[in-house]
């Protein structure tokens, strides 16, 4: 998955970007009080990218296929 749609659907779902790490971005959901990493590269695994949305609290994006 791309990172920048894996972003897109966390801030689609109430997720907002906190801070800038020094390797990845850190985003946090206010309806949860979680939070979780993003790393900076271009293309993101999807066993990684259903972690970050089971670390958030949210629905995985419909378009992520296994």
């Amino acid at each position: 998955m791309k990172r920048v749609l894996l972003i897109k659907h966390l801030e689609k779902n109430n997720c907002f970007f906190a801070r800038e790490g020094s390797k990845h971005s850190v985003y946090y959901n206010p309806k949860t009080n979680k939070s979780s990493t993003i790393p900076r590269h271009a293309d993101i695994r999807s066993f990684l990218a259903e972690k970050i949305c089971k670390d958030l609290g949210i629905i995985l994006p419909p378009n992520q296929g296994k």
